[in-house]
């Protein structure tokens, strides 16, 4: 199970708190003349809560049912799917919210499935004693190729640096470089991070071009038939297990005419320590090279060894499921508020520590047990929206945004005429906080609605504090925003109530590195949800006052969203 430390004085302390604070907001329970346990009461103290139905007890309600071994891990294209979308598809209908224009809580999300079989070692020749690098201790591989095999046959490996052409930034680690048929090894992360010169792309911060996604995509652009990124927990931030997890076994793609004939045949990673006896075979020092990859003019490198492996697979095309549900608006129902959380997780996978259904409790049954009380909430108010609110269970999230991006692509309603997207995704679970950390602080006008609900909570908006860790690019709202949506991924998890940010840094740090897609994600009776029932109650907030207004919330200047937004909000309405 997750767990985060939390001592019995101060659960009995909250259980205080709650009983003195149902009166106005921002009372505390103890009356003090010590002005340091006057603010440490403030710090603790939960404003009340209206009577809105959202609560912590639902939301770990939901959550203990969704992240329960009888829905097998969620992951798509299993049984655990169809108990998944079924069961949201139920608790919508018994909210009496209304299915899709096709009639059902239902929109066809159609993927193909690849079990990528790797052989057992990959083979380096070149320079020397040949040698072999072993699956999962020191390489992960898959394909995107619908073929039964897949063979790379002593494929010349080429260091790309971090296997980025960025026009805007003045960088192309493939200039004057040839690699088809080659394989190119890539660092994970791009150049702001490795040397924290902020001067170079977005500093610390990272971009798409520092997404693994994007490393896959360029390398396929260019006509290579390998890609290797070099894995570095720092920069990545994750660990190898992580990897090791999420890339072994049935991975999900969008279904193309091209049967992937575009993509790389192998895709992969490398441990940093794989990559050093690489570098070290090729004559080279990896610590020369990487300093080299983070400046400007870097010049790609060939290593003067080849690699061969082969690739079996078994392939399943057919369609998983987004769940969809509709209120609609009383005055303006052509007008559309999504909200989105992604019900999908990995299923049943390696055993740790004797359990291997990966159940996914924080990621993300907390979403999906936020967007059924935000749905519940806006069922039993009195006063109902003008504009239709949508709720959005999508698929294949971990798999890289698949159900996501197939709806922004196949809006079941028009995009322009869709307000704004409000996103949740693995809410914490360490109890309330001071903060609403917005990803992407700075992008919309939406941070002005969501500092204005945080403030009725005596909260404060805050960006992103690990932003070289790409959030912006991992979670659903990103394939909204991506096609101009203006949309707003915000929780707290930065600054606790009790503890402050070093406290919330250590159960961040523990969720990451001890159950971040490993099976020990797990509800946990413990934990507290007071936190998540806060988020929710925001994103609440904010859903009702954009769906009173007549505006569109609009992307701010400098917001490489803000063309895309205003073309679309140009053209006639389309789904």
């Amino acid at each position: 199970m997750t767990r985060f430390p939390t001592s019995a004085r101060a659960l009995a302390a909250a259980a205080l708190l709650l009983a003195g604070c149902q009166g106005n907001a921002g009372s505390s329970a103890t009356t003090t003349t010590d002005p340091a346990a006057t603010q440490a009461a403030a710090d603790t103290a939960v404003v009340a809560a209206p009577n809105d139905g959202i609560s912590a007890a639902d939301i770990g309600r939901q959550i203990q049912r969704l992240a329960s071994d009888e829905f097998l891990g969620r992951k798509p294209f299993s049984a655990g799917e169809t108990k998944t979308v079924n069961y949201l598809a139920d608790e919508f209908r018994k909210l009496g919210l209304q299915p899709c224009p096709n009639g059902t809580y239902f929109q066809n999300v159609p993927l193909v499935q690849i079990n990528t079989l790797p052989a057992p070692t990959m083979q380096v020749s070149g320079k020397g004693q040949p040698f072999a690098l072993t699956y999962k201790k020191d390489y992960m591989a898959v394909t995107e190729r619908e073929q039964p095999s897949i063979t790379l046959a002593n494929s010349p490996l080429v260091f790309a640096g971090y296997g980025v052409v960025a026009p805007e930034y003045q960088w192309n680690d493939y200039a004057g470089l040839d690699v088809k048929g080659k394989t190119v090894v890539v660092l994970v992360n791009d150049p702001g991070f490795g040397t924290g010169d902020t001067t170079l792309f977005k500093g610390k911060a990272m971009t798409y071009y520092g997404r693994w996604t994007y490393k896959y995509e360029e390398a396929a652009r260019q006509g290579a038939a390998g890609v290797l990124i070099v894995h570095d927990t720092k920069p990545a931030s994750y660990p190898w297990s992580v990897v090791e997890s999420s890339w072994a076994g049935e991975q999900l793609f969008p279904q193309s005419a091209d049967r992937g004939a575009s993509k790389c045949a192998l895709e992969g990673w490398l441990t940093l320590d794989a990559a050093k006896r690489l570098f070290t075979a090729a004559g080279m020092s990896y610590e020369q090279q990487f300093q080299a990859a983070n400046k400007p003019g870097f010049k790609p490198q060939p290593m003067g060894l080849s690699v061969s492996t082969t690739l079996k697979t078994v392939i399943e095309r057919k369609a998983s499921k987004n769940v969809l549900a509709v209120l609609p608006g009383t005055s303006r129902p052509d007008e559309y508020i999504l909200y989105t959380a992604h019900w999908d997780h990995l299923g049943v996978g390696p055993a740790v520590q004797g359990d291997s259904i990966y159940n996914g409790a924080v990621d993300n049954a907390s979403g999906c047990a936020a967007l059924l009380s935000i749905a519940k909430a806006f069922h039993q108010a009195k006063e109902k929206p003008a504009r239709s609110i949508v709720f959005l269970a999508v698929t294949g999230e971990e798999q890289g945004l698949l159900g996501s991006a197939y709806y922004a692509a196949h809006p079941v309603f028009p995009l322009n005429k869709t307000v704004a997207n409000l996103n949740m995704d693995a809410l914490s679970p360490a109890g309330p906080m001071r903060d609403l950390t917005v990803v992407g602080l700075g992008q919309s006008e939406l941070d002005d609605y969501a500092a204005a609900a945080a403030k009725e909570q005596n909260r404060y908006i805050a960006p992103d504090p690990t932003p070289e860790q790409g959030h912006f690019f991992r979670s659903d709202h990103f394939s909204l925003a991506h096609v101009g949506v203006p949309a707003l991924y915000a929780a707290g998890g930065a600054d606790a109530r009790r503890g402050g940010k070093a406290a919330a840094a250590r159960a961040r740090d523990e969720y990451d590195e001890k159950h971040y897609h490993q099976p020990s994600d797990e509800y946990d009776p413990k934990a507290d949800l007071r936190g998540m029932e806060q988020d929710a109650r925001i994103l609440f907030r904010v859903g009702q006052r954009l769906g009173s207004e007549t505006t569109f919330p609009q992307w701010k200047a400098g917001s490489e969203f803000k063309a895309i937004r205003e073309q679309s909000l140009k053209a006639k309405p389309t789904t």
